[in-house]
């Protein structure tokens, strides 16, 4: 069953990276319909192939970005996106199918099902989405909305820690005693996490990592002036669709989970409590996180770099949950004397 958790949950990690590279290929509205069963064909003769070029130039994306476009560049973006949602079935498939054989074979009982359906409901859930987010971009905008965007990125991301939170409990490991500033830091660390892969989706869905290529500055300063920052109308719209904003709310929470990474590291190590060698890897991928960040925000976000970041966000979510995980197990009374202080 580990065995199994393990390659659903690098399969999402793969799917991540390719939805970050159909993203960046402006690939995701080259399909403009939804076919759960037929579309996992791609087209077979130079006929369909042309067909579906004919159903793209329909779309606002297509008269205003790629208008004249060839056939055979068509195809590339197309199968980017294919691609992608052929990745989504082999992931439903991959959980599924293992999923029924264990339940048949009786090797899954309780609450652990439930979660397990749970898990497999998302993921239904999040092919729905899928859809949700990529209909927000053929009729009136040129691209998807990205509300939905982030939306879509992060159920992706919580049904990968929900997997990782699963395997955790499935790994026999030992509990941990520890005081309860170190667990509630350890699970506020794994919020953040997940707030920052949001306002991360965000920033892809505007552009707004290819805008304001400074650092430590950002549109000339330390602090925007709130001008700039703050003025669309109603207020929280500048925190979704101000670029400037967005950027800098990611860059801030960057600078957040970085600090109490480190403070949470240094506190389970004088403690001595705790799941002490993973809160020094988190703190560690969290610095190397943010220098990736800022490196692919110097070089004008590349492709490759982008996608070493968002590949980055999914390590730090697997440790952050494993670690927050290891660190909730519920530890029994007459058991803490027996319980290692530090791991």
């Amino acid at each position: 069953m580990r065995v199994w958790l393990i390659v659903v949950a690098a399969l999402i990690g793969a799917i991540v990276l390719v939805g970050g590279a159909t993203r960046l290929t402006e690939s995701g509205l080259s399909i403009v319909e939804w076919k759960p069963i037929t579309g996992a064909l791609p087209p077979l003769s130079e006929a369909a192939w042309q067909a579906e070029f004919e159903k793209y130039k329909t779309i606002p994306q297509y008269e205003a970005i790629n208008k004249g476009m060839a056939l055979q560049d068509f195809k590339t973006i197309y199968l980017w996106e294919w691609g992608h949602r052929l990745l989504g079935r082999v992931i439903g498939a991959a959980f599924l199918l293992p999923f029924l054989w264990f339940l048949w074979r009786g090797a899954i009982r309780g609450g652990l099902r439930w979660r397990l359906w749970g898990i497999f409901a998302l993921g239904g859930i999040q092919g729905a989405v899928g859809w949700w987010m990529v209909a927000s971009g053929l009729t009136q905008r040129i691209s998807v909305s990205p509300y939905r965007l982030a939306f879509h990125l992060t159920l992706a991301c919580l049904i990968f820690a929900a997997i990782v939170w699963t395997l955790q409990r499935l790994s026999g490991a030992v509990p941990l005693d520890a005081n309860t500033r170190i667990r509630r830091t350890a699970v506020a660390l794994l919020a953040l996490v997940i707030l920052q892969i949001y306002i991360g989706g965000l920033v892809a869905g505007l552009d707004a990592g290819m805008n304001y290529n400074t650092w430590p500055l950002i549109d000339g300063a330390i602090m925007p002036s709130c001008e700039r920052l703050l003025f669309l109308s109603p207020l929280w719209k500048n925190f979704f669709e101000n670029d400037l904003t967005v950027q800098f709310v990611h860059r801030c929470t960057a600078y957040a989970i970085w600090l109490l990474a480190v403070f949470h590291a240094v506190d389970a190590t004088r403690a001595r409590r705790g799941a002490v060698s993973t809160a020094h890897a988190l703190a560690a991928m969290v610095t190397l996180q943010a220098a990736i960040g800022i490196a692919t925000l110097l070089a004008g976000t590349p492709i490759g770099l982008a996608l070493f970041h968002q590949g980055g966000a999914v390590v730090t979510l697997g440790i952050a949950t494993w670690h927050a995980a290891r660190l909730t197990q519920r530890v029994p009374a007459e058991h803490l004397s027996a319980i290692p202080a530090s791991t």
